[in-house]
């Protein structure tokens, strides 16, 4: 199937409801798989759901995107989620989190225990190779979905604003900025577009269920600093840091290490060395880099809460994202049936593909093409995805093995 040909509304799966086994298993696939941050995460999903599976339209699923960028949180993480909890309700929402975030979560935990860390020119040339994947992936997501999403001058235009708001700053805060303004562009100038062909997805959220996750995401915001020092727990110490991470970060991947780092190094909790340490071998595995939470949960001090600490690292840096994600969903599918919220979305998803576009220079090509091999390896890798429509697993064994062998040369 070519690029130009993504999947419509009617195309969608539509044979039934999958199991939380088949969710878990997909995305512990992907979880396995997935290197690069979460602007590539954002492309294998693609890849992997609109063009192979088919369990959701290509509309349908840039407007899940855009609500994700809106929102706090680890945004590809939320991506995932919803695509279980739409294909296998809540069980399959628990399923895609944890198949997505165990992979990663293990290994930061291992390398927490003292794993030994790659070294010397094959392992630096194989982390660098797996970089290069990301390269490809990005490009292709930016590719497809600049076709279907970007068909004419208007909403090219929207893309490209987007793109260069995000290029000309360094906060964060300019991702949603750029959203924004895509949908007020929308609405101005998208309005004679035919209805979007999305807008089938069901998510199994009734309107009582969000506003409770919206409740409890604001309770827990308010009231563990105050839980925090009534009882003088540590654990309610740690968890209130992670959640408070969690919960005030937008962009998720990166964004999140300036806030942790002030969470736990400030205190004393953790030295810089041993912090540093732990974010670089976060860039060594796939899978969301809010894991690099497990990692920190089973170091910190004064005494090390390993696997324990862990666990409560990942629960509460993962929770306020899923709960304002869980919040939204329900408003999300009525308001993208209007005419005028067709229009803005239209605007939003031209602006989520100059997010993407924007991501594909900096941090993708910047950090990671240093030489015309480089850019070799990483066009090799985008013909595959795009033209021999190889498996993206495929393209990750290809740029790994090129990485090690040009470090070894």
């Amino acid at each position: 199937m070519s690029m130009t040909n993504a999947p419509t509304t009617s195309d969608v799966d539509r044979s039934g409801r999958g199991s939380p086994l088949e969710v878990l298993l997909v995305f512990l696939r992907l979880g396995l798989s997935c290197f690069g941050g979460p602007i590539a995460h954002i492309g294998y999903f693609r890849d992997e759901f609109v063009l192979r599976r088919r369990w959701i339209d290509e509309h349908a699923y840039a407007d899940l995107v855009g609500l994700c960028q809106f929102l706090p949180g680890p945004a590809s993480s939320q991506v995932g989620f919803s695509i279980g909890l739409m294909r296998s309700g809540y069980l399959g929402a628990l399923a895609a989190w944890t198949g997505f975030t165990l992979p990663s979560a293990a290994a930061l935990i291992l390398f927490a225990y003292g794993a030994v860390a790659l070294g010397g020119p094959a392992g630096s040339g194989l982390l660098h190779g797996l970089k290069l994947t990301a390269v490809a992936i990005v490009a292709q997501a930016v590719w497809g979905m600049a076709r279907t999403l970007c068909p004419d001058r208007t909403r090219a235009s929207i893309a490209l604003a987007a793109a260069l708001i995000v290029l000309f700053s360094t906060s964060s805060v300019t991702q949603i900025a750029a959203i924004v303004v895509g949908g007020i562009a929308g609405l101005w100038c998208c309005r004679d577009g035919a209805k979007a062909a999305g807008g089938d997805v069901e998510m199994p959220v009734s309107r009582n269920a969000g506003l409770l996750a919206l409740a409890g995401f604001v309770l827990l915001l308010a009231g563990l600093p105050i839980l925090r020092g009534l009882t003088g727990s540590a654990n309610v110490a740690l968890f209130d840091a992670f959640y408070r991470s969690g919960a005030l970060v937008f962009g998720g991947g990166h964004v999140v290490l300036p806030l942790l780092r002030e969470a736990f190094v400030a205190p004393g909790w953790l030295g810089d060395d041993a912090f540093l340490a732990g974010y670089g071998a976060a860039q060594a595995v796939p899978g969301p880099l809010f894991t690099f939470a497990a990692y920190l949960g089973a170091v910190v001090m004064p005494e090390p809460y390993r696997l324990a600490g862990a666990c409560l690292g990942l629960i509460g840096i993962f929770l306020p994202g899923m709960l304002v994600l869980l919040g939204a969903l329900p408003f999300w599918s009525s308001f993208r049936k209007r005419a005028g919220a067709q229009a803005v979305m239209r605007g939003v998803n031209a602006a989520v593909v100059g997010l993407l576009g924007a991501a594909l220079y900096n941090p993708v090509w910047t950090t990671s093409v240093h030489t015309t091999h480089d850019f070799g390896i990483a066009l090799v890798g985008f013909v595959l995805l795009v033209a021999w429509r190889a498996p993206p697993l495929l393209v990750v064994a290809f740029s790994a093995a090129a990485g090690t062998a040009m470090a070894m040369i």
